[in-house]
Formats: C-alpha cells, sequence, structure tokens
C-alpha cells in the first residue's frame, strides 16, 4: 500500500527522530562519564544501544512477520560494521565534547558519503556538490579549531565518525534499492549486535542500574529514531525530509545545557552553522538531481 505524500506528518515524523537521536547521545554521554557509576567504555555502550535497538525491533519483526527475501549479506556485514564503528567512535566523542560540537561534526557524513559514492557507486559530482562539501568542512575547520589551545582530540574521533557513517549510507544506497527497510534494520542490528558482542567482552564491566537504564533509554529510542527516519522519508522527499534532521543540533545544544551546564561558544554556533549549510545545500542538489 502506498503512503500518502503528506508534508507536514514527514516533518513531524523527522523531528521527533532528531529528538530522539540527541537523546541517545546524552545518555551515552551519561554513561560514559562518572554521572551515573563509574564510566563504561564506548564500546559497551555501543554494545548497549544495539542489544537493546535489536530487541526492540525483533518484537515488531515478530509480530508483523515479514517475508524475508533474499538479503545481501556481504553488503549487510559491512554496512553493519561501519554502522557500529562510527556509533561507538561517536559516543567516544561525546564524553569529551560537547553534544553540539559531536553531532555538527557528525553531519559531514553526507559529504563523505558524496566523495566515497564516486570510487563505490560511479557517481559523478558536478560543481555544485563539489562547493557544498568544500562549505562544510570548512565549518568543520572552524569548530574543530586546530591548532588552537581549546581543540580537543575527542574532535577527530567525530570526524572520523561522520567519514565511516559515510561509507555506511554509501551502501545503504545500494541495500534499499532490493531490500524492505524493516528487514534492512533487523538484519543490521543483529550483525552490529553480533559484532559488539565480540568486541565488549574485553571491556565489560557490570553496569549500574542507573547505567542499565540508561543503556535499555538509548536503545530504544535509537529503534524508535530509526522507525521514525523511515517513515518520514516514505512521507516526503529527502530533498524536503533531510533538513529537519538538522534540529537534533538544538536538541543536542539543549540536553547538554540541562544536563551538564554546557553553553555553545561562538566558535561552535558559527562551525556548526557553516557545516549545516553545506550539508542543507547538498541534500538540495541531491533532490534537483532525483527530478
Amino acid at each position: 500500500m502506498e503512503t500518502r505524500h503528506t508534508p507536514l506528518a514527514a516533518a513531524g515524523f523527522m523531528l521527533l527522530a532528531s529528538s530522539l537521536i540527541a537523546g541517545t547521545t546524552l545518555m551515552a554521554k551519561l554513561v560514559g562519564r562518572d554521572v551515573l557509576g563509574a564510566p563504561l567504555h564506548p564500546l559497551q555502550i555501543s554494545h548497549g544501544r544495539f542489544m537493546f535497538a535489536f530487541l526492540a525491533i525483533s518484537t515488531v519483526v515478530a509480530i508483523t512477520r515479514p517475508k524475508i527475501r533474499a538479503p545481501n549479506l556481504p553488503l549487510h556485514v559491512a554496512r553493519s560494521v561501519a554502522g557500529w564503528t562510527g556509533i561507538s567512535l561517536l559516543f567516544a566523542a561525546v564524553t569529551f565534547i560537547p553534544l553540539a560540537d559531536a553531532t555538527a561534526i557528525s553531519f559531514l557524513n553526507p559529504v563523505f558519503a558524496m566523495l566515497l559514492a564516486i570510487p563505490l557507486l560511479g557517481e559523478r559530482v558536478g560543481p555544485w556538490r563539489w562547493i557544498a562539501a568544500a562549505i562544510a568542512l570548512s565549518g568543520a575547520v572552524i569548530l574543530i579549531q586546530p591548532g588552537a589551545g581549546s581543540f580537543h582530540p575527542a574532535a577527530l574521533l567525530a570526524m572520523a565518525a561522520a567519514a565511516v557513517m559515510g561509507l555506511e549510507i554509501t551502501l545503504i544506497k545500494r541495500l534499499t534499492g532490493h531490500e524492505a527497510p524493516l528487514q534492512i534494520l533487523w538484519i543490521n542490528n543483529g550483525i552490529g549486535l553480533t559484532v559488539a558482542t565480540l568486541t565488549v567482552i574485553w571491556v565489560w564491566t557490570p553496569p549500574t542500574a542507573a547505567q542499565w537504564a540508561a543503556l535499555v533509554a538509548l536503545g530504544l529510542m535509537m529503534a524508535l529514531a530509526q522507525a521514525c527516519f523511515i517513515q518520514s522519508m516514505k512521507r516526503a522527499e529527502a530533498s524536503f525530509a533531510v533538513p529537519f534532521s538538522y534540529a537534533t543540533l538544538v536538541f543536542a545544544g539543549l540536553y547538554d545545557f540541562v544536563a551538564f551546564a554546557v553553553v555553545p561558544v561562538a566558535t561552535g554556533l558559527i562551525g556548526a552553522g557553516i557545516i549545516v549549510a553545506g550539508a542543507a545545500l547538498l541534500v538540495w542538489r541531491e533532490g534537483r538531481r532525483s527530478h
């Protein structure tokens, strides 16, 4: 059954997804610092994210019983490893730098996806897309401030996370043309959980009750955010829906202020604004190219 084209609903779903995604980084920061107990390793936080997200999605699969149609397992494995790596790096970054800064840097992932699509998908990149990439990357330089006294190495972890997530986007593009969204989510979270479990055994420590609650919330919010993102994309074109995801910056800044009294600095706001401008231009050009 075809979903109606409803832009208002698409915007609402994307804004809800944005608030949830920002919430996952807040949960990661709470358990990654000594707020709810002894800090947990980023790999353990990532494991919690995949475990509880997989349980939530598996519940939906058990209820709806979708047909699993010939999954491309090598591509799923590559995408899942990229997703696990990206989210683990991001969770490590938010432990040390403001949520809004890490979120802004993560918005470089469409830029990296564009660059990786050249060798992996054989796409041609026109001048407008190069301009958009240059704008976004210049914003990252302002935000990260390499060489400045305020530079924090953890910003490079967020940059690496964006690069790996860009690879994940490129792989998702190849999957979505052949498989249903729920099938992709279920298989990838299952593979991601397997990878996370194999790595967490080296760093696992018993979480406190409060940390368990935060990890459960993290996984459930991520699963719900993914569902909201898919619902948004089904109800409007990507060029309309995706820019609403930049509200994640606002939610991240708000959560960081309430939980940790972090006030954004001018250079962070300027750099984040430029990154968003470049990413938005790239999304707009992608929308024009699809017509």
